[in-house]
């Protein structure tokens, strides 16, 4: 499959398009990556993604495909021949899915109103946070990650989370290790993959980006 007409439109911090970059490293694809101002959206944007206005879009050979979940399977099967993401099985594959969707409709919500919050709201944020990364620490299990031996859809989708976590924990004043220790040693071993580390940022650069994005949201 030709892969050279490649392009991702993206913005360094989000962990949504991180995934996309940790799966594009997976399978070994080349591409462009051109880093957008959400808050001065480019023309490019707006048309590649008309629905939502949003990033990731992948762009391959001039067709947009939004919404990172979706970005992700599209690249299992357009490029299968290297690092399969999803299961072959179908109840494995669905169950993967399903945690996905989990970690999609409850994650970047709960973990934004910890960063962002102040008073009762945060740290109701933070039990919820807590009570949900132990949910998936609890399917993560014994296992080396959620994939099993490799790297696969739950972990790809989860991973660029982790790169927040230190900007949870400061602005929340809490330790998620404390809570969570099985689901950081997961951390750490996906961190161990290359197509990990250089797809996420420093945890450090994520809190003083967030220190901007706040001004930015006006909820300092």
């Amino acid at each position: 499959m030709e892969d050279s007409k490649v392009v991702l439109l993206d913005l360094w911090a989000s962990s949504f398009a991180m995934r996309v970059k940790v799966a594009l490293a997976e399978k070994g694809i080349k591409y462009e990556s051109k880093e957008q101002n959400l808050f001065n959206k480019s023309q490019e944007l707006v048309e590649a993604n008309p629905i939502h206005k949003k990033i990731p879009v992948l762009i391959h050979d001039g067709k947009s495909i939004c919404e990172s979940l979706v970005i992700l399977q599209y690249i299992d099967e357009v490029w299968p021949d290297k690092s399969p993401l999803l299961p072959s099985d179908p109840y494995r594959r669905s169950q993967a899915r399903f945690w996905a969707d989990y970690i999609d409709k409850n994650l970047y919500i709960t973990g934004t109103r910890v960063w962002t919050g102040k008073g009762e709201d945060q740290e109701a944020a933070k039990k919820e946070l807590i009570e949900l990364l132990k949910t998936l620490e609890g399917e993560l299990g014994d296992k080396h990650l959620f994939g099993g031996d490799t790297i696969g859809f739950v972990d790809v989708a989860l991973v660029p989370f982790t790169s927040w976590f230190h900007t949870y924990e400061t602005w929340g004043n809490f330790s998620i290790e404390a809570e969570c220790p099985k689901l950081i040693e997961w951390a750490k071993r996906c961190l161990e993959k290359e197509s990990v580390a250089h797809s996420l940022p420093h945890p450090h650069k994520i809190y003083e980006y967030s220190f901007e994005l706040k001004k930015k949201l006006g909820v300092e």
